[in-house]
C-alpha cells in the first residue's frame, strides 16, 4: 500500500532552476525603462568610486598613464565577459564606426577635463560641476533627438546652471579658473550620451563600450609617446604635473588599485550605455544624480575636503533641479 519510491533527480534538474538568473533578467527585458534605471545608477556608482581612486593616485602618475593602464583592463574585461554575453566578438562589426568614434573622442575629452580640474579641486565640488551634465542631457535630448521637454524641465535646466555659477562664482576672491574644466567635462559628457541614446538602436552595449575603451588606449599611449618621458614636467604647477609628468612603474599595491580602477571602468562603460541605449535619455540623466552623494562623502572622509556654504548651496540647487526634472515628466515616465 506504500507508494513507490521515486528515483532521486540530478542535482542539475532540482537546484539550478532555483538559482537561475533567467527570470529576473526576463523581467528587467520587459521593463525596459527600470532596466535603464538600474543600468546608470549601477554605472555611475562604479564611475565615483574610480574617481576617489584616481584622486588618490594623481600625485604619483601622470594622467596619461592612469588611462592606459585603465583603458587596457577595462577592455580585456569588455571582451572577456560582455562581449561573449551579447553574441560574441562578431557583434563588435559595425558600419557606423565614424559615430562609434566621434561618440568615445567626447567622452575621451570629458575625462581628461575632469580630471585636469580634480587633480587641484575637492573630489565632492568636481563631481557636483559634472552633474550639470543630466540637466544638458536633458536640453539637448529636446533639441537633437526631438525627445518631450516642457516648461518646467527647462525651469529646471535654468537653476541647475544656477547651481553651477554658484560653485564656480566668477568674478569673486574664491574663484578657481580650474573650475571651468568640470565643466567643459559636462558639456562633453552630455554629447557623449546624447550620441549613445541616437547609435544604441543598432550597437550593442557591448560594442559601444569597447569603442570606446580602444579610443582611451589609442589616445593615451599617444600622450604618453609625446610627453612621457617627463620632459615637459612643472614640478610647481600640480595641474600641469599631472598631465606632463614622467611615466612611473607602479608598486605592487598600485598596481592593484590600477587594476580596479579598470574593472570599475569596464563595467561602468557597459552598464552607462546599455541604459542610455534602452531608454529615453531625458528619463534616465536625472538618475546619475545617485553618485552626487558618495561622492561628497568619499571627499570629505578620504581627503578631508569640505565644501563652504555656497558650494553647499551649489550642490542643493544642482541636486534639486534634476530630481525636479525628472519629477514633471509625463504621466507615462513617472508610473515607469
Amino acid at each position: 500500500s506504500y507508494p513507490k519510491p521515486q528515483p532521486i533527480k540530478p542535482l542539475s534538474h532540482n537546484v539550478i532552476p532555483m538559482l537561475s538568473l533567467q527570470p529576473i533578467l526576463q523581467n528587467l527585458r520587459s521593463r525596459p525603462r527600470l532596466t535603464g534605471i538600474l543600468c546608470v545608477m549601477g554605472g555611475v556608482s562604479c564611475f565615483t568610486t574610480q574617481d576617489t581612486v584616481i584622486k588618490f593616485l594623481s600625485g604619483g602618475y601622470p594622467l596619461h598613464q592612469i588611462i592606459l593602464v585603465r583603458g587596457v583592463i577595462a577592455l580585456i574585461f569588455i571582451l572577456v565577459v560582455f562581449v561573449p554575453l551579447e553574441g560574441g566578438i562578431r557583434r563588435l562589426y559595425t558600419h557606423r564606426l565614424g559615430l562609434h568614434a566621434l561618440r568615445a573622442i567626447t567622452v575621451v575629452f570629458a575625462n581628461l577635463f575632469f580630471f585636469t580640474g580634480l587633480a587641484s579641486l575637492p573630489l565632492g565640488e568636481t563631481t557636483a560641476i559634472i552633474f550639470v551634465a543630466p540637466l544638458l542631457i536633458t536640453a539637448l535630448a529636446a533639441l537633437l533627438l526631438h525627445e518631450k521637454v516642457n516648461k518646467r524641465r527647462w525651469i529646471a535646466v535654468g537653476v541647475g546652471l544656477l547651481g553651477t555659477t554658484f560653485m564656480i562664482r566668477p568674478g569673486t576672491s574664491v574663484f578657481n579658473p580650474m573650475m571651468f574644466f568640470p565643466l567643459l567635462a559636462a558639456i562633453c559628457y552630455a554629447l557623449f550620451q546624447i550620441m549613445s541614446r541616437h547609435i544604441g538602436s543598432t550597437e550593442s552595449a557591448s560594442t559601444m563600450a569597447f569603442y570606446v575603451q580602444l579610443m582611451f588606449i589609442v589616445v593615451s599611449a599617444l600622450i604618453g609617446l609625446l610627453v612621457g618621458d617627463g620632459r615637459f614636467a612643472v614640478d610647481d604647477n600640480p595641474t600641469l604635473n599631472f598631465l606632463l609628468r614622467a611615466w612611473v612603474w607602479p608598486n605592487d599595491q598600485d598596481l592593484i588599485l590600477l587594476a580596479g580602477v579598470g574593472i570599475l571602468s569596464g563595467i561602468g562603460a557597459y552598464l552607462i550605455s546599455q541604459g542610455y541605449r534602452i531608454t529615453e535619455a531625458s528619463l534616465v540623466a536625472p538618475f546619475e544624480y545617485a553618485a552626487l552623494p558618495s561622492a561628497m562623502a568619499w571627499s570629505i572622509l578620504f581627503f578631508g575636503d569640505w565644501p563652504d556654504n555656497w558650494s553647499w548651496l551649489g550642490v542643493a540647487l544642482i541636486l534639486g533641479a534634476g530630481l525636479y526634472a525628472f519629477f514633471q515628466g509625463n504621466v507615462r515616465e513617472r508610473k515607469a
